[in-house]
């Protein structure tokens, strides 16, 4: 058998609203929303009377999808801490290519996002944070930067 794809990403949330406006101001769009209950969903949960809404969201190249779930039955398990630090186990982030880091940290403060640590440059690729987003999810962010060629090159180039 051989993996197809990653299709998505799934995150409980406790506010539904402001999680798909958190990922829209991100950049996200909305792809569907759709309410989602009934034997089959208990089964694949292990849990009883699930009913829960979701939001699909799509990242705008098109590939990368994230679902958003609001259980409304059973109630939420809170879990503790209930911000876990960047080394609690389990899945740390989801980083996302940005055009603008800075831009994108304006963009998601507005709506509550909080900058765990600060913005980083990595070697003269990449600019790189962390954020704290709804349900305390952890979305990475990264800024490619543009390659600088040597002097040598662009001479080499003009002549």
């Amino acid at each position: 058998m051989t993996l197809k794809r990653l299709d998505h990403v799934s995150v409980v949330v406790d506010d539904l609203a402001a999680a798909v406006a958190f990922f829209v101001a991100l950049g996200m769009t909305v792809e569907g929303e759709a309410p989602l209950e009934g034997p089959w969903l208990d089964r694949i949960n292990g849990l009883e009377k699930v009913d829960v809404q979701i939001v699909m969201m799509r990242s705008p190249d098109g590939h990368g999808r994230l679902e958003l779930t609001k259980f409304r039955n059973p109630k939420l398990v809170k879990i503790e801490p209930a911000v876990a630090p960047p080394n609690a186990l389990g899945l740390r982030s989801v980083m996302f290519a940005v055009e603008s880091v800075d831009d994108t940290v304006a963009r998601l403060r507005a709506l509550g996002g909080e900058l765990i640590g600060e913005v980083a440059q990595y070697e003269d690729k990449y600019r790189l944070c962390y954020m704290r987003g709804p349900a305390g999810i952890i979305v990475a962010l990264a800024e490619e930067l543009p390659l600088k060629r040597s002097r040598s090159s662009r001479t080499a180039a003009q002549d």
